[in-house]
């Protein structure tokens, strides 16, 4: 192809800029979605970028390795279960979405369960401890609670039990299902313990 026709091409060819967070953002949605198929152990910065059409040079540059890699998609994780204790949606819409989230997320939050159970601050893996804990404790602060050990009875018992139940309990039950009777009973215990707020 002629220089003419190349230059002319390059300039009429639509500019793939993006920012960096944006390509960020796209590198670790595309790490979730390999998660999500194929399971943790065979994800590779190769198939990240394979997958994104972005050489392995951009991957580095955003990520150094594949541990890397591997702790922002778990913070991407953690954001996500962040999202159903704020208080921009109703308590039925957040139990709603921690419940499918860890339903149609399973190798996501094997991931996640793995790095909750281990050893060090739970700060450095989920940085909205404080934010609940402090919740729970505002919401019950005309009784004494222990705020730290009822949040991680709220953590572990959304997390896991979702999974427990479909999995072994009730496994011809749909999500919609599951997701429903979780919601009616959690919102009892929160009743129960007064923290059902609106």
């Amino acid at each position: 192809m002629p220089a003419m026709a190349l230059a002319e091409r390059a300039r009429t060819a639509p500019r793939r800029h993006k920012c960096f967070e944006q390509t960020h953002q796209e590198m670790i949605e595309a790490a979730v979605r390999l998660i999500s198929q194929k399971g943790v152990d065979s994800l590779s910065l190769s198939e990240v970028a394979r997958s994104t059409g972005m050489n392995r040079t951009t991957l580095y540059y955003h990520f150094r390795n594949r541990d890397a890699l591997l702790e922002a998609v778990k913070a991407w994780s953690a954001e996500q279960l962040a999202r159903a204790f704020e208080r921009t949606a109703t308590q039925q819409e957040r139990i709603d979405f921690i419940t499918r989230f860890v339903l149609e997320n399973p190798e996501l939050i094997k991931l996640w369960i793995d790095d909750f159970v281990s050893t060090g601050d739970i700060r450095d893996r989920y940085p909205f401890w404080d934010a609940l804990v402090d919740g729970i404790k505002v919401a019950a602060a005309d009784r004494s609670m222990d705020a730290e050990v009822y949040c991680v009875i709220l953590l572990t018992s959304a997390i896991i039990g979702p999974r427990v139940f479909k999995n072994s309990v009730a496994p011809a039950a749909s999500i919609d299902e599951v997701v429903g009777r979780f919601r009616a009973e959690q919102q009892r215990l929160l009743e129960h313990e007064h923290l059902l707020s609106p």
